[in-house]
Protein backbone atom coordinates (compact mmCIF):
# COMPACT_ATOMS: atom_id res chain seq x y z
CA UNK A 1 0.00 0.00 0.00
CA UNK A 2 2.84 2.38 0.82
CA UNK A 3 4.27 1.82 -2.67
CA UNK A 4 0.93 2.76 -4.23
CA UNK A 5 0.73 5.91 -2.10
CA UNK A 6 4.30 6.84 -3.07
CA UNK A 7 3.47 6.35 -6.75
CA UNK A 8 0.34 8.51 -6.52
CA UNK A 9 2.31 11.16 -4.64
CA UNK A 10 5.06 11.14 -7.27
CA UNK A 11 2.60 11.49 -10.14
CA UNK A 12 0.79 14.33 -8.34
CA UNK A 13 4.13 16.08 -7.73
CA UNK A 14 4.97 15.79 -11.42
CA UNK A 15 1.59 17.20 -12.49
CA UNK A 16 2.08 20.11 -10.09
CA UNK A 17 5.52 20.76 -11.56
CA UNK A 18 4.29 20.62 -15.15
CA UNK A 19 1.46 23.08 -14.51
CA UNK A 20 3.86 25.37 -12.67
CA UNK A 21 6.30 25.16 -15.58
CA UNK A 22 3.60 26.10 -18.09
CA UNK A 23 2.56 29.03 -15.91
CA UNK A 24 6.21 30.15 -15.76
CA UNK A 25 6.28 30.52 -19.55
CA UNK A 26 3.19 32.74 -19.48
CA UNK A 27 4.41 34.60 -16.37
CA UNK A 28 7.74 35.55 -17.94
CA UNK A 29 6.23 36.22 -21.37
CA UNK A 30 3.36 38.39 -20.10
CA UNK A 31 0.54 36.53 -21.83
CA UNK A 32 -2.51 34.33 -21.19
CA UNK A 33 -2.48 34.50 -17.38
CA UNK A 34 -3.91 37.37 -15.28
CA UNK A 35 -0.76 37.97 -13.23
CA UNK A 36 2.71 38.15 -14.78
CA UNK A 37 6.01 39.94 -14.29
CA UNK A 38 4.52 43.17 -15.64
CA UNK A 39 0.82 42.81 -14.81
CA UNK A 40 -0.51 42.51 -11.27
CA UNK A 41 -0.66 44.20 -7.89
CA UNK A 42 1.47 47.32 -7.77
CA UNK A 43 2.93 49.28 -4.89
CA UNK A 44 5.66 51.80 -4.23
CA UNK A 45 9.05 51.13 -5.75
CA UNK A 46 10.92 50.26 -2.54
CA UNK A 47 8.23 47.80 -1.39
CA UNK A 48 8.12 46.16 -4.81
CA UNK A 49 11.89 45.66 -4.93
CA UNK A 50 12.02 44.23 -1.40
CA UNK A 51 9.12 41.82 -1.96
CA UNK A 52 10.44 40.69 -5.34
CA UNK A 53 13.93 40.02 -3.98
CA UNK A 54 12.49 38.12 -0.99
CA UNK A 55 10.39 35.76 -3.12
CA UNK A 56 13.28 35.23 -5.51
CA UNK A 57 15.56 34.45 -2.57
CA UNK A 58 13.07 31.98 -1.10
CA UNK A 59 13.06 30.03 -4.35
CA UNK A 60 16.85 30.23 -4.73
CA UNK A 61 17.58 29.00 -1.20
CA UNK A 62 15.01 26.20 -1.38
CA UNK A 63 16.07 25.11 -4.85
CA UNK A 64 19.78 24.91 -4.01
CA UNK A 65 19.65 23.79 -0.37
CA UNK A 66 17.35 20.82 -0.91
CA UNK A 67 19.50 19.63 -3.84
CA UNK A 68 22.70 19.35 -1.81
CA UNK A 69 23.86 15.85 -0.82
CA UNK A 70 24.22 16.73 2.89
CA UNK A 71 20.61 17.94 2.98
CA UNK A 72 19.40 14.82 1.18
CA UNK A 73 21.14 12.62 3.75
CA UNK A 74 19.32 14.40 6.57
CA UNK A 75 16.03 14.72 4.66
CA UNK A 76 15.79 11.02 3.84
CA UNK A 77 15.75 10.29 7.57
CA UNK A 78 12.36 12.02 7.56
CA UNK A 79 10.90 11.18 4.14
CA UNK A 80 11.33 7.83 2.33
CA UNK A 81 14.19 7.91 -0.22
CA UNK A 82 11.77 6.89 -2.99
CA UNK A 83 9.84 10.17 -2.68
CA UNK A 84 12.78 12.44 -1.82
CA UNK A 85 12.97 13.83 -5.35
CA UNK A 86 9.20 14.18 -5.66
CA UNK A 87 9.15 16.12 -2.39
CA UNK A 88 11.89 18.39 -3.74
CA UNK A 89 9.75 18.97 -6.84
CA UNK A 90 6.72 19.83 -4.66
CA UNK A 91 8.67 22.36 -2.59
CA UNK A 92 10.19 23.92 -5.71
CA UNK A 93 6.75 24.23 -7.30
CA UNK A 94 5.31 25.80 -4.15
CA UNK A 95 8.19 28.29 -4.02
CA UNK A 96 7.42 29.28 -7.62
CA UNK A 97 3.71 29.59 -6.90
CA UNK A 98 4.57 31.89 -3.98
CA UNK A 99 6.68 33.97 -6.38
CA UNK A 100 3.82 34.20 -8.90
CA UNK A 101 1.41 35.22 -6.15
CA UNK A 102 3.49 37.87 -4.37
CA UNK A 103 5.48 39.31 -7.27
CA UNK A 104 5.12 43.09 -7.67
CA UNK A 105 5.55 44.62 -11.15
CA UNK A 106 7.91 47.59 -11.47
CA UNK A 107 7.09 50.21 -14.09
CA UNK A 108 9.57 51.78 -16.48
CA UNK A 109 10.90 50.55 -19.79
CA UNK A 110 14.51 49.57 -20.47
CA UNK A 111 13.85 48.74 -24.11
CA UNK A 112 10.84 48.31 -26.37
CA UNK A 113 10.95 46.69 -29.80
CA UNK A 114 8.51 46.05 -32.60
CA UNK A 115 8.37 44.51 -36.05
CA UNK A 116 10.99 41.99 -37.12
CA UNK A 117 13.15 42.52 -34.06
CA UNK A 118 10.26 41.80 -31.72
CA UNK A 119 9.43 38.67 -33.71
CA UNK A 120 13.04 37.51 -33.53
CA UNK A 121 13.06 37.99 -29.76
CA UNK A 122 9.86 35.94 -29.42
CA UNK A 123 11.50 33.18 -31.44
CA UNK A 124 14.52 33.19 -29.11
CA UNK A 125 12.17 33.27 -26.11
CA UNK A 126 10.36 30.16 -27.37
CA UNK A 127 13.64 28.47 -28.25
CA UNK A 128 14.90 29.06 -24.71
CA UNK A 129 11.97 27.23 -23.14
CA UNK A 130 12.32 24.51 -25.75
CA UNK A 131 15.99 24.04 -24.86
CA UNK A 132 15.06 23.73 -21.19
CA UNK A 133 12.51 21.00 -21.83
CA UNK A 134 14.59 19.10 -24.41
CA UNK A 135 17.66 19.22 -22.15
CA UNK A 136 15.76 17.47 -19.36
CA UNK A 137 14.63 14.79 -21.81
CA UNK A 138 18.18 14.26 -23.07
CA UNK A 139 19.45 13.28 -19.62
CA UNK A 140 16.53 11.68 -17.75
CA UNK A 141 13.44 13.85 -17.49
CA UNK A 142 11.47 11.39 -15.39
CA UNK A 143 14.27 10.80 -12.90
CA UNK A 144 14.93 14.54 -12.66
CA UNK A 145 11.33 15.07 -11.55
CA UNK A 146 10.95 12.01 -9.37
CA UNK A 147 8.76 9.73 -11.48
CA UNK A 148 11.39 7.09 -12.16
CA UNK A 149 12.14 6.78 -8.45
CA UNK A 150 8.53 6.17 -7.39
CA UNK A 151 7.95 3.80 -10.33
CA UNK A 152 11.00 1.74 -9.42
CA UNK A 153 9.87 1.70 -5.80
CA UNK A 154 6.39 0.56 -6.88
CA UNK A 155 7.93 -2.35 -8.79
CA UNK A 156 10.34 -3.19 -5.98
CA UNK A 157 13.39 -2.40 -8.08
CA UNK A 158 16.56 -0.47 -7.31
CA UNK A 159 17.67 2.39 -9.53
CA UNK A 160 21.02 1.91 -11.29
CA UNK A 161 23.90 4.16 -10.19
CA UNK A 162 24.15 7.53 -11.98
CA UNK A 163 25.78 7.37 -15.39
CA UNK A 164 27.79 10.22 -16.87
CA UNK A 165 26.69 11.06 -20.40
CA UNK A 166 26.81 14.09 -22.68
CA UNK A 167 24.05 13.85 -25.31
CA UNK A 168 23.54 16.55 -27.97
CA UNK A 169 23.31 19.92 -26.18
CA UNK A 170 25.63 18.68 -23.42
CA UNK A 171 28.45 18.37 -25.94
CA UNK A 172 28.26 22.12 -26.60
CA UNK A 173 27.65 23.44 -23.07
CA UNK A 174 27.75 21.87 -19.63
CA UNK A 175 24.48 23.45 -18.52
CA UNK A 176 22.06 23.75 -21.45
CA UNK A 177 19.10 24.02 -19.06
CA UNK A 178 20.55 27.25 -17.70
CA UNK A 179 21.30 28.40 -21.23
CA UNK A 180 17.63 27.91 -22.09
CA UNK A 181 16.48 29.84 -19.04
CA UNK A 182 18.89 32.67 -19.82
CA UNK A 183 17.49 33.01 -23.35
CA UNK A 184 13.91 32.83 -22.08
CA UNK A 185 14.45 35.45 -19.39
CA UNK A 186 16.34 38.01 -21.49
CA UNK A 187 14.82 37.64 -24.99
CA UNK A 188 11.73 39.76 -24.50
CA UNK A 189 10.44 42.50 -26.85
CA UNK A 190 9.56 44.87 -24.00
CA UNK A 191 11.98 44.87 -21.07
CA UNK A 192 10.60 46.64 -18.01
CA UNK A 193 12.53 47.41 -14.84
CA UNK A 194 10.65 44.65 -13.08
CA UNK A 195 11.55 42.14 -15.77
CA UNK A 196 15.15 43.35 -15.67
CA UNK A 197 15.26 42.74 -11.91
CA UNK A 198 13.87 39.24 -12.42
CA UNK A 199 16.24 38.36 -15.28
CA UNK A 200 19.33 39.76 -13.58
CA UNK A 201 18.58 38.10 -10.22
CA UNK A 202 17.85 34.73 -11.85
CA UNK A 203 21.01 34.92 -13.95
CA UNK A 204 23.07 35.71 -10.87
CA UNK A 205 21.47 32.83 -9.01
CA UNK A 206 22.19 30.40 -11.86
CA UNK A 207 25.87 31.37 -11.93
CA UNK A 208 26.11 30.73 -8.19
CA UNK A 209 24.10 27.50 -8.37
CA UNK A 210 26.41 26.12 -11.06
CA UNK A 211 29.34 26.28 -8.64
CA UNK A 212 27.51 24.15 -6.09
CA UNK A 213 26.19 21.74 -8.71
CA UNK A 214 29.59 21.19 -10.29
CA UNK A 215 31.13 20.58 -6.88
CA UNK A 216 28.57 17.79 -6.37
CA UNK A 217 29.14 16.44 -9.90
CA UNK A 218 32.88 16.23 -9.32
CA UNK A 219 32.14 14.41 -6.08
CA UNK A 220 30.03 11.90 -8.03
CA UNK A 221 32.00 11.45 -11.26
CA UNK A 222 35.49 12.57 -10.22
CA UNK A 223 38.12 13.06 -12.92
CA UNK A 224 35.59 12.32 -15.67
CA UNK A 225 33.67 15.49 -14.87
CA UNK A 226 36.85 17.51 -14.29
CA UNK A 227 37.98 16.65 -17.82
CA UNK A 228 34.51 17.40 -19.19
CA UNK A 229 34.57 20.80 -17.49
CA UNK A 230 37.97 21.51 -19.01
CA UNK A 231 36.76 20.73 -22.54
CA UNK A 232 33.23 22.16 -22.61
CA UNK A 233 32.09 25.70 -21.85
CA UNK A 234 29.70 26.40 -18.99
CA UNK A 235 26.65 28.13 -20.53
CA UNK A 236 27.63 29.88 -23.77
CA UNK A 237 28.47 27.44 -26.60
CA UNK A 238 32.05 28.45 -27.38
CA UNK A 239 34.12 26.30 -29.76
CA UNK A 240 35.96 23.34 -28.12
CA UNK A 241 39.18 24.27 -26.42
CA UNK A 242 42.47 23.43 -28.12
CA UNK A 243 43.57 19.89 -27.45
CA UNK A 244 40.11 18.78 -26.32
Amino acid sequence: MSRVIALIYGVAAYVLFFLTFLYAIAFVGDFLVPKTIDFGTRGDLATAIVIDLIVLSIFAVQHSLMARPFFKRMWTKIVPPAVERSTYVVFSSLALILLYWLWRPIDGTVWSTSGNLATALWVVFAAGWGIVLISTLLIDHFELFGLRQVWANFRGQALPPPEFKTPTFYRAVRHPIYLGFTLAFWAIPVMTYGHLLFAAACTGYMLIAIRFEEHDLIGTFGATYVEYRRRVSMILPWPPRRGA
